[in-house]
């Protein structure tokens, strides 16, 4: 799995999937929820009204992972996951890191193979950047790790359910400011 960060705008990627740094509610928000939305167009907000109507009445869980289509995206899908608010006292990395495993077996699930995320959990939610990336890389690592230890569909001691039937070949982390990018970046070295 190839890995990189770079600065720019998650709503004009060309990938399969992006990741949502959403709020439980579903219906849009600030930050990048709100300018996913709003690229998005309304058809998002209606798919989101009807999942909250149908499968999650109470609201997309903390660390969970729900996918939608793309609408007016270049994005094929949009996959919105919660990040922990750090300012709510949720403050375990294992939680964050969940939602990046989470955002990528729903991804493979879908059968995504190049995935772009934001920032999740930092800005808004409190979480300093240095954290975020250090979690978000090395979840994806491992969800790499995973993957490539499956053997074909006859999966090497890991359910396909862990890791998606489709293997992700690049996940791509867009950085809306400078200081986030070299979190990144160290991260990644």
């Amino acid at each position: 799995m190839k890995i990189e960060a770079v600065l720019g705008d998650l709503t004009r990627e060309h990938v399969d999937a992006i990741v949502n740094a959403a709020n439980s509610s579903l219906l849009g928000g600030g930050g990048v929820d709100g300018a996913i939305h709003r690229a998005a167009g309304p058809g998002l907000l209606e798919e989101c009204r009807q999942l909250r109507r149908t499968q999650l009445p109470g609201g997309l869980p903390v660390g969970s992972a729900v996918p939608t289509g793309g609408y007016r995206l270049p994005a094929r899908w949009v996959v919105h996951t919660v990040g922990p608010n750090a300012h709510r006292g949720e403050t375990d990395p294992a939680l964050l890191a969940a939602c990046f495993t989470g955002s990528l077996q729903v991804a493979a699930d879908l059968g995504a193979r190049t995935v772009a995320f934001p920032a999740v959990s930092a800005g808004a939610y409190g979480w300093a950047a240095p954290d975020v990336a250090r979690v978000a890389v090395d979840a994806v690592l491992g969800f790499g790790a995973r993957q490539d230890a499956r053997c074909g569909q006859q999966v090497c001691g890991l359910s396909v359910t862990d890791v998606g039937e489709t293997t992700v070949e690049l996940v791509r982390f867009v950085l809306f400011d400078e200081a986030v990018l070299q979190a990144f970046e160290a991260a990644l070295s």
